[in-house]
């Protein structure tokens, strides 16, 4: 490891600046607790995979916190109690990553091996973020082909115009105000910060630890700012840029250089000898060409799949490629799906992301939150330029990360971001890989700076996205796993090779 990845941080004096943290929590209580607000109790019914112990409960939350007597959004909720209760310290709730990831999914899924490194030490608990899973959703009404990833992100055409880019994140924008309504627009950061510290008061805790992973990183971190007194163990796994400026604009501008960085793993994986008919080619250094021209054919060309009215393109590759770069576990139906393309023969078999459009929930969601958080610029010409750029710096990415999208032609955002600092206990612990294809390794550096003294950062020789207990190593899982269960980390920002 080069001694920029290292990346010795001079740390100031941590300053915990009480009556800051107190001036702060009040103003925020003075939007959050009215005086007919209320804390609704919650009963708990079995649910998730059997023999895990998950039961589940709905939480009513306002809309708006600003007007508790208005209108209320159901929140679903979900714990694994610890069953060793003289181990038990505390609560630990699982943020899951998105926009648009469930807590009640990830809990079900994370819930097995949580279980078993942290041998009671918490209850475990989550929630569906307003908007996603089990809780209040909204729409937008969209178009079902404006519904499809690869359009909502915002793949440029063929030739690299961004014209019918600029057409569908207008009409998409117009279809949001129009069928989401307040609802929509109360799908925020910071709310989702405020629904945590309800559901902490539901619980009858004083004090929470956490888990957060991706997008769930910056609400732990907006939450820690918000409620520096109300956090516990603090663990943000796969970090991106909490610049207030920028924040979901930046993290999807990282993609092109987290693509870049995430990359030669898989060109590694897909030349070995060991993948038989899937090995790509004999060098590894061969592999990035090979994919990046595929995609180039298949923008002059694209292939009839076996999802009817819904070829391969050189867009759905890319998108293909971009999701199959978070995990080594992906790399085979990626790999596949190359193979496929290449036949003239063959049928190419969509992932099932790609195949079909996102349900209307989900779109709303995930344009919702990035659009709702901060103002995005509005000129065409800025982002023909940017895209033009990006596609000659960046192919595997080709424009897409810094091409427009619906957040331009939004309303302002209600509420400033929430500009995260080192105000606080210093008790939260950082784990970022060094090849993340969507929050870089310098990314999470950003964030590492902005919480100072508050934060140690272990950084993982490994590739993909989500560290602790998924893509990582036993290094980087025995430093999380020795915080939570402790609260012991390492003296400095340390490296997990």
């Amino acid at each position: 490891m080069t001694s920029s990845q290292r990346v010795a941080l001079v740390l100031a004096a941590a300053a915990v600046a009480a009556s800051i943290s107190t001036v702060t929590h009040a103003a925020d209580t003075a939007r959050t607790r009215g005086p007919v607000d209320r804390v609704d109790r919650l009963d708990w019914t079995p649910c998730g995979p059997e023999g895990l112990g998950q039961e589940c409960a709905t939480l009513s939350v306002p809309q708006d916190y600003a007007d508790p007597t208005g209108p209320r959004l159901s929140l679903a909720v979900s714990r694994i109690r610890s069953e060793r209760p003289e181990a038990r310290r505390g609560t630990l709730v699982v943020i899951p990553g998105g926009p648009g990831g469930s807590g009640v999914q990830r809990l079900s899924q994370k819930g097995p091996a949580l279980v078993d490194a942290l041998d009671g030490t918490y209850d475990l608990v989550a929630f569906d973020p307003r908007g996603v899973g089990g809780s209040s959703a909204a729409s937008c009404g969209l178009d079902p082909d404006d519904a499809r990833m690869v359009n909502l992100r915002s793949w440029p055409a063929a030739d690299g115009s961004i014209d019918a880019n600029v057409a569908r994140s207008r009409r998409t924008a117009e279809a949001c105000l129009r069928n989401g309504g307040e609802r929509l627009r109360s799908f925020t950061t910071a709310n989702q910060a405020r629904d945590l510290d309800r559901f902490r008061q539901a619980l009858g805790e004083e004090k929470l630890s956490a888990w957060g992973v991706s997008y769930g990183t910056y609400v732990g971190a907006v939450y820690a700012t918000k409620y520096p007194h109300r956090n516990d163990r603090w663990v943000l796994d796969s970090s991106a840029d909490p610049d207030p400026k920028r924040v979901a604009r930046g993290w999807l501008a990282d993609m092109a250089k987290g693509s870049e960085d995430r990359f030669p793993d898989f060109a590694t994986w897909a030349a070995d000898p060991a993948r038989g008919e899937l090995r790509l080619a004999e060098r590894a250094e061969d592999v990035r060409p090979l994919v990046v021209a595929l995609a180039s054919r298949l923008d002059r060309e694209p292939k009839e799949s076996t999802t009817p009215g819904v070829p391969l393109t050189g867009n759905v590759l890319r998108q293909a490629l971009q999701n199959a770069l978070y995990s080594d576990g992906a790399f085979a139906s990626f790999a596949q799906l190359v193979r496929a393309a290449q036949d003239p023969k063959g049928k190419p078999v969509l992932p099932p992301a790609l195949a079909a459009p996102m349900p209307q929930s989900d779109a709303a969601l995930s344009i919702g939150v990035i659009c709702n958080d901060v103002q995005w610029p509005g000129s065409v010409r800025a982002h023909e330029r940017a895209v033009a750029a990006d596609r000659a710096r960046h192919p595997l990415t080709a424009g897409m990360p810094v091409n427009m999208t619906p957040c331009s032609f939004w309303q302002p955002p209600a509420e400033k971001p929430t500009r995260i600092t080192d105000r606080g206990p210093s008790n939260i612990l950082m784990i970022q890989s060094l090849r993340d294809p969507s929050t870089p390794h310098a990314s999470g550096l950003k964030m590492r700076e902005a919480l100072g003294a508050r934060a140690r950062l272990v950084s993982v020789d490994k590739g993909g996205h989500g560290m602790y207990l998924g893509n990582g190593n036993a290094c980087g899982d025995a430093a999380v796993t020795t915080f939570l269960k402790t609260g012991e980390r390492p003296a400095a920002d340390t490296y997990c090779g």
